[in-house]
């Protein structure tokens, strides 16, 4: 029957769905296949067919048919979705970039690792200060026109997020106080919890941080480190000039504070020097390739103090922090080859695009972006509040982050009540404009 594929298609489908058959793994051949099943060689390749039709194997010449990853689920509501069949959510919350070709760009760079020779050594545990090649290669990444940081004051972690949690470990105290921007990364704020650190919220203004509220909080009670993002700052997308940076050096060093810079954004935006060109003896700079490169097989950087490396790798080890040795070398790999380079290139032009979405699907609200930023802020029309402003999205199949997931403590909460942040980076471009525009009709209704 015509339908006899078609059911053997389904089987195999509901298979892959339940985890029986996971990405990656090989098909039998089509004539093993229909010897198995008892069917003809002509319909085995029809459901074959079928399952690359529905976008679940892929066939690649030579080698076989494959169970692929699954594909993102397309045809996502931007309408209220009904009670028995809830839409999935157009996700504005997640802000991991990635741009056409990706992967086949990253691959090449990866098939040398999985020479059982080469993979041997891979897969042996790396130091917390890397291998020499990374330290390199990373240095190189890291420079800017007034700074290169000095090989051997690198460390490597996980992911950026780590390499965060090995500053604070390394620098403060349980109990201590930690200054960050009142509107800060949110997992800074989970980070602070775990290693028992209390947050201290210090104004903003245009540029970010002000310098005189880092030195009126250190009097009213001391800090152990003033944690900041000065380029491209989440949520925001501020950016400081290069007089409040040397200020904010200026500022730190007087007080003899360590700063902690983060500047996971900081390849969109070219030719400004890091707060560690002004103050290299107390600035630690974290960085990775999440962003650059994919949020799914990363690296963290610590450029770390002269004199600190030990304390910090100190603490990457104790908090099983440190990269993975595979890691380091598929990114040594993806820098030397120049692959890193040309995915920066690309995601600068994909960022500026989504930002001329928004320009176009926003005008006439107040909202604060850059043009080369992946994030939004987006300062709602009264009577909205970011909590319900955030559930009609959610109603309509949008998710988007409520201002106040950014307030540094409980009390500065009111800073993000009328505003919500726009993760530009995970949609495809036509469902973010379809999204922005879904937005800014509910906008301009009451809630």
């Amino acid at each position: 029957m015509v339908d006899d594929y078609r059911r053997i298609a389904d089987r195999l489908a509901d298979d892959i769905a339940a985890g029986r058959l996971r990405p990656g793994e090989r098909l039998p051949p089509q004539r093993a296949f229909a010897r198995r099943c008892g069917i003809a060689g002509s319909t085995a390749g029809r459901v074959y067919a079928e399952l690359v039709r529905r976008g679940l194997v892929v066939g690649e010449v030579g080698r076989g048919t494959f169970v692929r990853a699954a594909p993102a689920p397309s045809g996502r509501a931007l309408a209220e979705p009904s009670l028995e069949s809830p839409a999935p959510l157009v996700n504005l919350e997640l802000n991991y970039p990635s741009v056409p070709g990706q992967s086949e760009l990253l691959t090449p760079a990866l098939a040398p690792l999985l020479r059982p020779d080469v993979l041997t050594e891979s897969l042996r545990t790396a130091p917390a200060t890397g291998t020499p090649a990374a330290r390199e290669a990373v240095a190189d990444l890291l420079a800017t026109p007034g700074w290169r940081p000095a090989p051997s004051r690198l460390a490597f972690a996980g992911n950026a997020r780590q390499a965060i949690a090995a500053a604070f470990a390394s620098l403060v105290r349980p109990g201590g106080r930690v200054g960050v921007e009142a509107l800060t990364y949110p997992l800074v704020k989970e980070i602070a919890t775990r290693l028992g650190v209390t947050l201290v919220p210090l104004a903003m203004d245009g540029e970010g941080l002000r310098p005189e509220a880092v030195t009126a909080a250190h009097r009213s009670a001391p800090l152990s480190a003033v944690y900041v993002q000065p380029t491209l700052h989440n949520p925001t997308g501020a950016t400081m000039g290069d007089a409040r940076r040397r200020q904010l050096a200026d500022t730190a060093r007087d007080l003899d504070l360590p700063l902690v810079e983060d500047r996971i954004w900081s390849f969109l935006h070219t030719g400004q020097d890091p707060l560690a060109a002004h103050a290299p003896e107390r600035t630690y700079v974290v960085d990775g390739l999440s962003k650059r490169v994919a949020p799914g097989l990363t690296v963290g950087f610590l450029v770390v103090p002269e004199g600190r490396v030990e304390d910090v790798a100190a603490a990457l080890r104790s908090g099983a922090w440190s990269a993975g040795r595979f890691a380091l070398e598929a990114a040594v790999r993806w820098l030397g080859d120049g692959t890193v380079a040309r995915l920066v290139t690309a995601k600068r032009a994909d960022a500026a695009l989504r930002q001329g979405l928004v320009a176009e699907q926003l005008a006439g609200f107040r909202v604060r972006a850059d043009p080369r930023a992946y994030q939004v802020w987006w300062e709602l029309p009264a009577p909205w509040r970011a909590d319900t402003f955030t559930a009609a999205a959610a109603a309509r199949g949008i998710a988007v982050t409520p201002g106040s997931a950014f307030a540094a403590a409980p009390a500065t909460s009111a800073a993000g009540a009328d505003a919500v942040r726009l993760g530009l980076g995970s949609v495809a471009p036509p469902e973010l404009a379809r999204a922005l525009g879904t937005l800014a009709d509910v906008a301009r209704t009451r809630p």
